[in-house]
């Protein structure tokens, strides 16, 4: 089995801790929220294997991450972040970006900036942005499965989420993934995670910058516009069916959102974390996806 390194890098104002494994095309593995690379802990060695260069950082204010020096956690940032990632870690050549929640948000904004930069995407769990936004406030199952984006709009959302030792990001992982019997050592791997400092305001101020209308940076409204537009280079893209509600609706009602191939793959009895729950599944698809 490949080695598993650690690396840093300045990228788009930001110190990116991250893990790296194998040598080749980049492979870029952008993780969601609650969780930290090693969510990709099962990819990464086959990708490695499979003659890829996988790196996967802790997104902007995950610590070892460094904060946002402007303190800005924009989604749109968060593509931007990856452009720059793939500058600064790649070949020259186009790579491709897997993203889980958001940094499925982070993917497909990244494909909208810089389409040349990309040669394929891959999504999980998460619909294309537009497909969510569409839906978001207007339908009560959309509303019903992302409570949480409102729940973080409040005063005080941090101290209920940090409230014995993080016990609410555990919950939050078994009603998203109500099939998943979670190992320990990955749900303490998260709550190690949110031990750092800063690492709890960033993840909230992402759903605070972006969902709420109030929190968000006026100077990038062209940026936003841009991730609602149909994506435009080849997509794989994976939902489960016991993910929280309202979310597969809108991922099976989003084909028009690409101007290029998509692959939807749905995976029955799977949740949230779905590239954990069946990783035989999940890595034989993305395999076969960037090969072709």
């Amino acid at each position: 089995m490949p080695d598993i390194r650690t690396g840093q890098v300045q990228a788009n104002g930001v110190d990116f801790h991250f893990l790296e494994t194998g040598s080749g095309p980049l492979v870029l593995c952008m993780h969601g929220f609650p969780d930290n690379p090693e969510t990709y802990q099962y990819l990464m060695p086959v990708l490695a294997d499979a003659g890829y260069r996988v790196v996967a950082p802790y997104q902007r204010g995950y610590a070892p991450t460094g904060p946002a020096p402007d303190g800005r956690y924009d989604s749109a940032l968060l593509g931007l972040d990856v452009v720059a990632l793939i500058d600064q870690l790649g070949s020259g050549k186009a790579a491709a970006v897997i993203g889980h929640d958001w940094g499925g948000f982070a993917t497909y904004a990244a494909a909208a900036f810089a389409p040349e930069k990309i040669a394929k995407i891959i999504s999980i769990a998460i619909a294309h942005p537009a497909a969510l936004f569409g839906k978001l406030g207007l339908n009560y199952e959309v509303i019903k499965g992302g409570w949480h984006a409102y729940f973080f709009q409040m005063p005080g959302a941090e101290h209920a989420v940090a409230n014995n030792d993080y016990e609410f990001l555990e919950k939050w992982w078994r009603d998203a993934s109500p099939e998943y019997d979670i190992p320990a050592d990955i749900i303490e791997s998260v709550r190690a995670t949110f031990r750092q400092e800063g690492t709890l305001e960033a993840a909230i101020n992402y759903y605070r910058h972006t969902f709420n209308p109030a929190g968000r940076d006026p100077k990038l409204a062209e940026l936003n516009e841009k991730i609602m537009a149909p994506t435009t280079v080849p997509c794989l893209a994976f939902h489960g069916t016991r993910d929280r509600p309202g979310r597969l609706e809108a991922f099976e009602n989003m084909d028009k959102l690409y101007a290029n191939t998509l692959e939807k793959v749905v995976i029955e009895g799977t949740g949230h974390f779905m590239h954990l729950e069946r990783p035989n599944d999940v890595n034989g698809r993305i395999l076969a996806f960037l090969s072709a």
